[in-house]
């Protein structure tokens, strides 16, 4: 070995030795840290009012397009879409949760969710807004029992930059009329 090699050698040992180094505390540094357990979900809007959607639900999120309506159906199933050669049923959450009508704008998106009952299924919403993910210290479970004996479509609040988010639950979200 030359003189300039042995000294980039010995350069390049040094180099792995503090790697290794600042590898190790890392290491012991996340050891002591606590771990806690985090959800994501993309953050939609209705109206004013944002929701949350576990993001393991959602299959796709397309823009707004034709939706054929199908005869004698509740007035919050809107219809179908052909997506990818695949029927899709859409939906209104608004309609479903007793809001105001969906008022289509250049935001409004259609949110394609898994489900294992009925397949896949599209939900129209105002806007997607983001991704954001949550602590479960930061979630505020809501009971699932109303006064007046309807459902609640929600079940927990989320806190996000010191905003709240509303979490729907996706078991209320479903093609069953259970409004």
């Amino acid at each position: 070995m030359t003189g300039r090699s042995a000294a980039v050698n010995r350069k390049g040992e040094r180099y792995m030795e503090q790697l290794n180094i600042a590898n190790s505390l890392a290491m012991a540094e996340d050891e002591n840290k606590e771990v806690v357990e985090t959800f994501q979900y993309i953050v939609i809007r209705f109206g004013e009012e944002q929701y949350g959607i576990d993001i393991r639900y959602i299959d796709n999120i397309v823009r707004m397009q034709h939706i054929t309506r199908v005869p004698k159906v509740p007035a919050y199933l809107k219809g179908v879409i052909n997506l990818r050669g695949e029927v899709i049923p859409v939906m209104s959450i608004r309609v479903k949760m007793g809001l105001a009508a969906d008022e289509f704008t250049r935001a409004t998106r259609i949110i394609i969710l898994k489900s294992e009952q009925e397949g896949n299924v599209g939900v129209v919403v105002d806007e997607v807004k983001e991704v954001v993910t949550l602590p479960v210290n930061e979630i505020e479970k809501v009971s699932h029992e109303s006064r007046d004996g309807k459902p609640v479509f929600i079940s927990g609040i989320g806190k996000h930059n010191g905003e709240l988010i509303s979490l729907l639950d996706l078991s209320f979200i479903t093609l069953e009329d259970n409004t």
